[in-house]
């Protein structure tokens, strides 16, 4: 006989087209949201809100509210998805085969790919530089790669035990040692940055927003399994949004008080008394993060391969971002990684919303295998995608210096007014409601579209 308590401890499923157990709660995904949120990368994130171009500052009270803004947003827009995976009962990948039909979806699912194994082995390079920093370079850099890849693929080949250990036992100690950190840098002065200007907060808006919408194409992969689409939205937006302003928030007072060297600030959590002990809690729970890149990838490609089983593709992924872990020493290209993946999951983020609420969605869309090709809907996502980069193409240098020419044969230059996220979202947003409007239209114009019925 089947009781509670064993359904409550079932597993995801094996193969895509198995019914996942509905066995998260409010506390359970509120937790999950709130590990993901608090991240040893998020601290060093901040020094990109501080200084998104490198060279002047924002003020405190600007970082602060760029800080608070782009992740309320970001939050918001992972939500919408997260909603649908509540609803549908489909992880992120086979979402979109409603959205573009599943030959199409191929593309964002491989965009996917590649950014859950760029997050992957940022998180794991991240682990072993807070390794370094609480041993004093004692414990070899390979070790603590391998020992963090083996933790974060046995927690993605058991996810749902992973996501209520987190919920059980992680969340309190890590909110035990946020609560530590807080008090102990808040008891030394916080020096103000100089050379200060308003003129970066939009483009340090983007910059927190886009940490936010890297998990757009992955929050299904867990709210699936939710008790309700609210229950999955509001502890999205809940857990995710506390989570990330903390983190931020004492990410720029440590960053400031290390004389603006974003370099020297896990010295700066590690100076203050005991700050080893509550330190180590957050390298050890970094791992979350790579777990869910990891399984978010294993998830990915079972919508190209929705046989196999996600345990032996959790495996192969861990094994891979392990391996690409190894010889990776620093972040020069984490700015260049954000705006990359604003450009490609903002705008679809909006077509996604958009056309599942409001358009063909309404109807039930067709997540099969056979779901037809709908071409048409790669035009509201390049669109946004487009704006993007005309907002804000980044630092590499070709690509930059191409959408400068862009910018000015169209005679669009960003100003202080500009940001590229929400820009995007609403261009991709607009462009997808004028072709729900098309696809409305009846056969016989003469003949009025019964709205109720769409």
């Amino acid at each position: 006989m089947t009781t509670a308590a064993s359904e409550d401890r079932r597993e995801a499923p094996l193969v895509l087209d198995t019914e996942p157990p509905r066995t998260l709660g409010f506390v359970d995904q509120g937790a999950f949201w709130l590990n993901i949120g608090i991240s040893l990368i998020g601290f060093s994130g901040a020094a990109v809100v501080l200084s998104p171009d490198g060279k002047s500052h924002l003020p405190i009270a600007g970082a602060i509210l760029a800080t608070v803004l782009g992740t309320v947003i970001g939050a918001a827009m992972v939500a919408g998805p997260g909603a649908i995976g509540a609803r549908t009962g489909a992880p992120a990948m086979a979402v979109l085969r409603g959205l573009f039909g599943t030959k199409l979806s191929y593309l964002p699912t491989v965009a996917n790919m590649v950014q859950c194994i760029g997050w992957g082995v940022y998180e794991l390079t991240v682990i072993a530089l807070g390794v370094s920093a609480l041993t004093h370079d004692h414990v070899p850099h390979w070790i603590v790669i391998i020992a963090a890849g083996a933790l974060s693929t046995a927690m993605s080949i058991w996810p749902l035990n992973s996501v209520r250990a987190l919920r059980k036992y992680v969340s309190v100690a890590v909110a035990i040692a946020m609560i530590y950190f807080t008090v102990q840098l808040l008891r030394q002065p916080v020096p103000a940055p100089t050379d200060t200007s308003w003129s970066q907060f939009w483009p340090a808006v983007d910059s927190t927003l886009a940490v936010s919408i890297s998990f757009v194409p992955l929050a299904a992969d867990y709210t699936r399994h939710s008790r309700s689409p609210r229950t999955a939205a509001g502890a999205t937006v809940l857990g995710y949004s506390v989570a990330q302003i903390w983190c931020y928030l004492l990410g720029i007072i440590a960053i400031l008080q290390a004389g603006g060297d974003s370099t020297k600030i896990f010295d700066t959590f590690l100076g203050v008394a005991a700050g080893w002990l509550f330190f180590a809690v957050l390298v050890l729970r970094e791992a979350d993060q790579s777990f869910a890149n990891i399984y978010s990838t294993a998830m990915s490609i079972q919508n190209l391969l929705p046989r196999v089983d996600r345990r032996l593709l959790a495996g192969l992924v861990g094994l891979a971002v392990t391996l690409l872990a190894l010889p990776v020493r620093d972040f020069s290209s984490y700015a260049n990684f954000l705006v990359l993946i604003g450009s490609v999951f903002v705008p679809l983020c909006a077509v996604l919303i958009v056309d599942y609420y409001f358009g063909r969605g309404r109807r039930g869309w067709d997540l099969t295998e056979t779901a037809p090709t709908r071409l048409i809907m790669l035009l509201p996502w390049a669109a946004g995608f487009v704006t993007y980069q005309l907002f804000n193409p980044g630092s590499i240098s070709w690509w930059a210096n191409f959408w400068s020419k862009v910018q000015d044969t169209v005679h669009i230059h960003p100003g202080w007014w500009s940001s590229a996220s929400l820009f995007a979202f609403l261009i991709a947003a607009l462009v997808t409601w004028l072709l729900i409007l098309l696809d409305r239209r009846p056969a016989d114009a003469s003949r009025p579209v019964d709205l109720t019925k769409a």
